[in-house]
C-alpha cells in the first residue's frame, strides 16, 4: 500500500537511461520527449519502472568516474527523472549497478583496480572490503540525493546476485546483504525517520544450480519482498507459442511462493524472450509478442505474485509495443475488485478443478477473496511459424471448483483481459461444498474476481 494506506500494485517494466524513450535525459537533449513518454505511461496506468543507476553497456553513462567521483551529468539526469516521475505519479524500483554489462565489460569499469577502482577481480565483488565500502558510498549518495522523493518505491540492493560474484560460492551472500541493507536502513532512518522497502534480485535458473541461494533471496530477515527473474530456457526465453510461457510462469510463481516461510510479497522483476532477441537476433512479431506478454502478465498475477511481472523489452527498438501498454492498462481495471492489503494469497494452480482439459487454470486466494484466470490451450493458428490462440475457435463452456473459500455469498466478476472490461457478474452462495462456478463459453481466456459479500 502507499504511504496514505491505498492499495498499490507494481504494474510496469524494466527501463534504462540509454534506451530510446529515456535517452533524451542525458545532457537534457530532449527532456520534453521523456516527459511526454512518462505522461503516456501514466495514462496507460503504469505504476512502477525498474531502473539501474548506471547502464554499463557503453563508457559514457557511469555514475562514478573515477570510482567515488559522481558525474554531474548523471546526477542531473537522475534529478530530472525523479522529478518527472513524481509529477506523473510513477515510482521507481532502483538498483545501484548494472551487473550484467558490468561483468561483460569489466575491463572498462571504473571499479576495476586497473582503472583506479577498488576491486582486482569481478569474482571478488561481494567479497572485497574496499568494494563493499564503494557500494555503501554509492547507496549513501543515492539516498541522500533522491531518498526523500516519493517517486522511489524500493531498492533492489544487488541486481542478479550470482555465485560468480563471490568466487563461485554463495556462503557470503547473507553477510553481504546484511551489510548493505543495514547501512542503507541506518542512513534512511537518520535522514528521513523511515525506510524504503528492500529486495535482492536473482537470475531465476541459479536456484537450480545453487539451491542454497533461496535462503537469501526468499528468507533473508532484512529483505521486505522477494524478486527473481523468469528466464526459462525452453519457454520464456525462446517462445514457440503464447501458452507454454504462461504455464511456466504460473509454475515459477508457485515455486517462489513455496520458498517463503512467512507472508512476504513476491514478483518477477525481469522476464522476456532474451534468447530469441540476444542470441538469435530476432524481434518477435508484435501480434505474437503482445499475446505472449499478456498471457505471462495474467499467469503471474492470478498465480499469486504482485502485479503482472516486469518485462525486459528484448525488442528492436528496445521498447514495449503499444499493445503491451494496452495490456498493462487492462489489468489495472481488474485490480480494483480486490482488497489487496487484506488478501492472504495462497497459490491454487494445482488445487482448482476445471471441467474441460482444453483449459489451464491459474488461481490464488484465501477464504474471503480469490482470483482465477483460465487460458485456452487446445486451439492455435500460425503466425510466421509461431502459434497464437485461434480466435475463430468454437467457444467452450467450462465449470470450475475453487477450494478454500468460507461459507456465505460471493460476488463473482468476469473480466475480458483483452478488452479490459467487465463481461458480467453474478452472486453465488457457498454452503458446505466447494464453490462451483459455471462460466460462459470462452474462445481464448477469461479472468474472475471472487469476493465474499459481508454477512
Amino acid at each position: 500500500m502507499t504511504e496514505y494506506g491505498a492499495n498499490w500494485t507494481p504494474i510496469g517494466q524494466n527501463d534504462a537511461i540509454t534506451w530510446p524513450e529515456f535517452a533524451g535525459l542525458f545532457r537534457r537533449k530532449n527532456i520534453a520527449a521523456v516527459e511526454n513518454h512518462l505522461a503516456y505511461l501514466a495514462e496507460s496506468e503504469v505504476t512502477c519502472l525498474r531502473f539501474m543507476l548506471e547502464y554499463a553497456q557503453t563508457e559514457n553513462r557511469y555514475l562514478e568516474r573515477p570510482a567515488g567521483k559522481f558525474q554531474p551529468n548523471m546526477i542531473k539526469l537522475w534529478d530530472d527523472l525523479f522529478a518527472l516521475c513524481g509529477k506523473y505519479g510513477l515510482r521507481i524500483l532502483l538498483t545501484p549497478y548494472d551487473t550484467f554489462w558490468m561483468w561483460i565489460r569489466w575491463k572498462h569499469h571504473p571499479y576495476n583496480k586497473a582503472n583506479g577502482g577498488p576491486c582486482a577481480r569481478r569474482s571478488q565483488w561481494l567479497l572485497c572490503p574496499n568494494t563493499l565500502q564503494a557500494i555503501k558510498n554509492r547507496l549513501t549518495f543515492a539516498t541522500e540525493r533522491w531518498g526523500s522523493s516519493g517517486a522511489l518505491f524500493a531498492w533492489d540492493l544487488w541486481n542478479e546476485i550470482h555465485p560468480a560474484h563471490a568466487e563461485n560460492n554463495t556462503e557470503g551472500f547473507s553477510h553481504f546483504v546484511s551489510e548493505i541493507s543495514t547501512h542503507l536502513r541506518e542512513m534512511e532512518m537518520r535522514l528521513y525517520g523511515r525506510t524504503h522497502l528492500q529486495t535482492v534480485s536473482l537470475f531465476g535458473p541459479v536456484l537450480y544450480e545453487h539451491p542454497a541461494v533461496a535462503d537469501v533471496i526468499f528468507r533473508h530477515p532484512q529483505l521486505d519482498f522477494a524478486t527473481t527473474h523468469f528466464y526459462d530456457a525452453k519457454t520464456i526465453n525462446h517462445p514457440k507459442d503464447t501458452v507454454e510461457s504462461a504455464i511456466c510462469t504460473g509454475a515459477l510463481v508457485r515455486e517462489a511462493l513455496e520458498h517463503l516461510q512467512q507472508p512476504k510479497p513476491f514478483f518477477d522483476s525481469e522476464h522476456g524472450p532474451i534468447h530469441a532477441f540476444k542470441d538469435l537476433h530476432r524481434t518477435l512479431p508484435a501480434q505474437f509478442d503482445d499475446e505472449y506478454f499478456r498471457h505471462i502478465q495474467w499467469a503471474h498475477l492470478a498465480s499469486g505474485a504482485a502485479g503482472g511481472g516486469m518485462r525486459w523489452p528484448n525488442r528492436h527498438p528496445h521498447t514495449l509495443t503499444p499493445g503491451m501498454r494496452i495490456a498493462q492498462q487492462n489489468v489495472t481495471g481488474f485490480l480494483t475488485y480486490i482488497n489487496w492489503s487484506e488478501l492472504n494469497r495462497k497459490n491454487l494452480n494445482g488445487e482448482i478443478q476445471i471441467s474441460s482439459p482444453a483449459f489451464k487454470g491459474f488461481a490464488c486466494g484465501d477464504d474471503q477473496q480469490a482470483i482465477v484466470w483460465l487460458l485456452r490451450k487446445d486451439k492455435f493458428s500460425k503466425l510466421n511459424k509461431l502459434k497464437i490462440l485461434d480466435r475463430s475457435a468454437k467457444p467452450l463452456p467450462v465449470t470450475i471448483i475453487i477450494p478454500g473459500l468460507a461459507t456465505g455469498k460471493f460476488r463473482i466478476y468476469f473480466w475480458d483481459t483483452e478488452k479490459g472490461k467487465q463481461i458480467t457478474e453474478m452472486v453465488l452462495e457457498k454452503k458446505q461444498e466447494e464453490l462451483t462456478v459455471s462460466i460462459p463459453p470462452i474462445v481464448a481466456d477469461i479472468a474472475l474476481a471472487i469476493i465474499k459479500i459481508p454477512d
